[in-house]
């Protein structure tokens, strides 16, 4: 099973999607960003992030995963609270990407711009498309749910620190493209849901407990979805039982007409 990151769909010609474009502050705000984030998306992250517990930025975070990744705007979020920063004199509009200073090793893209400060762990973004590179992080160009595709990942995210490979936090983004069917998109919802499950529940870091029993540890899943009583199920049979906590979250910045909505599920528990 694979699966195409979200595309737009809007026609341009629609004078009722320009007209909504025109008046969407995040839109406005990705346009005039110095970062230029690479699609509006970045902005529910950020607001995600700063108002969960800025679960990105603890210092214990060292591998991240974002599948679906294309075309980077979480891993340029990710990269940017994990220290990967650029200076002025780096081009703002490409986030710090130098012709010269893109590398391809085994498939895989990484950049090292030449004026950066150096951040920490490791970040891994997979898409089908291809993702132009961005500063500290390991972009592949793969089905995340092929054969020996979480191997590759693993080996991408060991370091010293980490030697088995384990991910911190997984992230989703992904989302089929609408068919305008109400039965089969949440369907294709579900289906999603459960790809990105049966990868963390083998990627993510198992939660850590001390003799009082307070947990300190342990990975986080941030997976998007769609409103639908099968993915109700889905949370309640699938991430429930896996996770110390789940948290249901609908961000300011996803249109208010949108049925997205996001799970955050903290404290992997490593049962399954």
């Amino acid at each position: 099973m694979s699966f195409r990151p979200t595309l737009p769909l809007y026609k341009k010609s629609s004078t009722s999607w320009l007209a909504r474009q025109s008046r969407d502050p995040f839109v406005k705000a990705r346009m005039s960003s110095p970062s230029s984030y690479r699609s509006r998306s970045a902005y529910k992250l950020i607001e995600l992030n700063d108002k969960w517990g800025r679960f990105l930025s603890r210092p214990s975070v060292r591998s991240v995963v974002d599948l679906g990744a294309a075309p980077g705007g979480w891993s340029q979020v990710v990269a940017e609270r994990l220290g990967w920063t650029m200076d002025a004199e780096d081009n703002a509009e490409d986030f710090g990407l130098r012709e010269e200073a893109k590398v391809q090793k085994r498939g895989s893209w990484s950049v090292e711009p030449k004026n950066k400060t150096a951040g920490r762990g490791k970040i891994v973004a997979l898409d089908l498309l291809p993702i132009i590179p961005i500063p500290g992080v390991q972009t592949l160009q793969m089905d995340f749910l092929a054969p020996g595709s979480a191997r590759v990942v693993r080996d991408a995210l060991k370091s010293s620190q980490n030697p088995e490979g384990t991910s911190d936090i997984v992230l989703s983004d992904m989302a089929a493209n609408f068919s305008g069917s109400k039965i089969r998109d949440s369907q294709m919802s579900l289906d999603i849901c459960h790809a990105v499950f049966d990868f963390a529940k083998d990627a993510l870091t198992v939660r850590q407990v001390d003799e009082r029993g307070k947990v300190y540890g342990g990975g986080i899943l941030l997976l998007k979805h769609f409103a639908h009583p099968l993915l109700q199920e889905f949370r309640k049979e699938c991430l429930e039982p896996n996770f110390h906590l789940v948290h249901y979250i609908k961000p300011e910045s996803s249109r208010a007409d949108s049925a997205e909505g996001y799970w955050l599920c903290r404290g992997w528990l490593g049962k399954t």
